[in-house]
């Protein structure tokens, strides 16, 4: 998933990069609220991490303007700036969360889990190929068969689903599906992963999961 992070402090702005990417995000950097606007018309990012006291423009104006043009990406402010009011501003603007500097990188990355979860559990499905992946009633389907999933083995699909052709790793894997649940070992990966390519051909499925050594995972539709 990409990631839009708008913050003016160099320093700060490269080591929330580093975090971020470390936890396997694809990270662009605004260093003020204009440069944001412009980035954020070019990529359809998955979430946007605005600081709010930010040169040219600040990041209450961002979201206001995101918002003001239908964009529904899920949005985080940073600020040190901890008044009620300002938090309040802030989320009437628009935002989807709020973290007051400085604060722990684990909470910083439990913000950003639990906001891309949130916008992912909006569609109603997912479709790539020939199936579909019903968030109502946890059924991959074709045109011809249907099978359920269960509640992991739904949160693996929908995590490969939504970062289509790309490659996952397993420790981005394990962190979307399992939050680094420490039962969530490579091998128990791996046994989901067998599962659901035994569902995709139970129904016919044009879609495969392929495996590229040493690197992840990707959904692929067959040729």
């Amino acid at each position: 998933m990409r990631l839009l992070l708008a913050e003016d402090e160099r320093d700060l702005a490269s080591a929330i990069r580093r975090v971020l990417e470390y936890a396997k995000y694809d990270v662009d950097i605004a260093y003020d609220g204009v440069q944001a606007l412009t980035k954020i018309k070019d990529y359809p990012y998955d979430l946007l991490i605005l600081d709010v006291m930010m040169p040219r423009m600040d990041g209450f104006q961002v979201v206001k303007t995101v918002r003001a043009n239908g964009l529904s990406v899920p949005v985080l402010m940073l600020t040190a700036r901890a008044e009620i009011d300002d938090k309040v501003l802030g989320l009437d603007a628009g935002a989807d969360d709020y973290l007051t500097k400085p604060f722990q990188v684990k909470e910083l990355l439990a913000r950003v889990r639990a906001l891309l979860r949130r916008e992912g559990e909006v569609a109603d499905s997912y479709q790539i190929g020939n199936i579909t992946l019903d968030h109502q009633t946890f059924e991959l389907k074709s045109e011809q068969q249907a099978v359920h999933l269960t509640n992991k083995e739904y949160r693996l699909m929908e995590t490969l689903i939504r970062n289509k052709s790309a490659l996952l790793s397993t420790e981005r894997l394990m962190e979307t599906v399992w939050d680094y649940d420490s039962e969530a070992e490579i091998n128990v990966v791996w046994a989901y992963i067998s599962s659901l390519r035994k569902k995709l051909e139970q129904i016919d499925a044009n879609v495969v999961i392929k495996a590229v050594r040493g690197i992840g995972y990707q959904l692929v539709v067959k040729q």
